[in-house]
């Protein structure tokens, strides 16, 4: 009877905490002695720093190589409560560092016409309006906010939505194309740990399936493929899905140019796997477009401006039945634990990024065997590394 009175109350805990993200009143109004109790601002304060995250190895896909990728660590401070965000940047997203500075500096204005963070609708949906674009500048601030507002409840955001974290997927290591057998070599050990491998694929098709043998000759890990929009042929792309379901690949990512939707309806057709938009979904009104082009996209966040806009197409994905994927850029753990969130609706993910930098600046989502886990900690579960940034 104790045990049930117990599950109960906590039940009703996680409740009035969801309750209170739209209703700041349950958790102050009536209680001005939790005001302030740290001592901090009333007033929602900004603050960013740059970083660079230095990968482990040159990351190739089609079209581009890379080594680091510029990052914006962001700080958005409440009443003495502290959320973390961040902006990451590879050069085919068209933002920088000094983009996001620029659109942060345009921030400031907007989040002091809010004495509060928890009306998170209208604060992102201002921000959002500031300007086009940007999405990875305001997916840094959208970040922030929700570890803020999920610090201030004390529940991870994952309980909030009500997921149950033992629905979250594996995740995949990603190896980008090399063309040193021995670095492949080197990689597939590197990945040695993991219980599916994502391949970048998109060169020629005999250094496609090179990658591929390379890969098969030492171990038969599930694998996952992301041409980049590689493939420029229907028929080719359908011919190179038939020959890789023959090898345990499980879903092939943006096998054709994002604007070639019905190409990818003809390839979606006939493929004997699930094909995923990556580079075709952007943000939410891009889904309904998607449907019959695609079995299912890819949620990134630095693409749909955050895990708000995240939660939305999940809502519009499953309604519309099409299959779901979380995804990443090369991000620290503050972005990969936000995406984390997100995991226990998904069927695929790919949230490696914060394995992939060898500078990882804070601690968070962890992976088991594999596995995403989502731990009960506030917010997005953050611990910055000492020595790394300021903020």
């Amino acid at each position: 009877m104790e045990t049930s009175r117990r599950n109960f109350l906590k039940t009703m805990g996680i409740a009035t905490a969801a309750a209170a993200v739209f209703n700041p009143a349950n958790l102050f109004a009536n209680n001005p002695a939790k005001r302030n109790k740290r001592g901090g601002s009333s007033k929602l304060e900004l603050a960013w720093e740059n970083f660079t995250g230095e990968m482990k190895y040159t990351f190739t896909i089609s079209g581009s190589s890379r080594s680091s990728t510029p990052i914006v660590i962001t700080r958005l401070t409440w009443d003495g409560y502290t959320g973390y965000g961040e902006a990451a940047m590879p050069p085919y997203l068209g933002e920088t560092q000094a983009s996001v500075h620029e659109f942060l500096k345009k921030v400031v204005p907007v989040l002091e016409k809010f004495d509060n963070p928890f009306q998170i609708e209208d604060i992102l949906i201002a921000v959002d309006a500031i300007a086009t674009n940007n999405t990875a500048a305001k997916a840094a601030v959208d970040i922030a906010l929700h570890d803020l507002v999920g610090n201030i409840i004390g529940q991870p955001w994952w309980k909030i939505w009500g997921f149950n974290p033992n629905n979250t997927p594996l995740t995949s290591y990603t190896i980008g194309y090399d063309a040193s057998d021995d670095v492949v070599y080197e990689k597939i050990e590197e990945a040695s740990w993991t219980k599916v491998i994502k391949v970048k694929l998109g060169m020629s098709e005999k250094e496609d399936k090179r990658m591929i043998n390379l890969i098969r000759s030492k171990t038969d890990t599930v694998i996952c493929i992301d041409a980049n929009q590689g493939w420029k042929d229907k028929y080719y792309a359908l011919d190179m899905i038939n020959w890789l379901a023959e090898r345990n690949v499980n879903m092939i990512e943006q096998p054709m140019p994002k604007y070639w939707l019905d190409d990818a309806a003809w390839v979606t057709e006939r493929s004997p796997l699930p094909v995923i938009a990556d580079e075709a979904c952007q943000r939410l009104i891009d889904v309904p477009k998607l449907k019959g082009a695609y079995h299912g996209i890819n949620i990134k966040l630095m693409k749909c401006t955050g895990m708000r806009e995240a939660r939305e197409m999940v809502s519009m994905a499953n309604s519309l039945r099409m299959k779901l994927m979380i995804g990443c850029m090369t991000e620290t753990s503050v972005a990969i634990s936000a995406a984390a969130q997100l995991s226990p609706k998904m069927e695929w993910a790919d949230l490696d990024g914060n394995v992939l930098i060898a500078n990882d600046c804070f601690d968070g989502m962890k992976l088991n065997e594999g596995r995403i886990t989502l731990e009960d900690k506030p917010g997005l579960g953050l611990t910055k590394k000492k020595g790394i940034i300021k903020l």
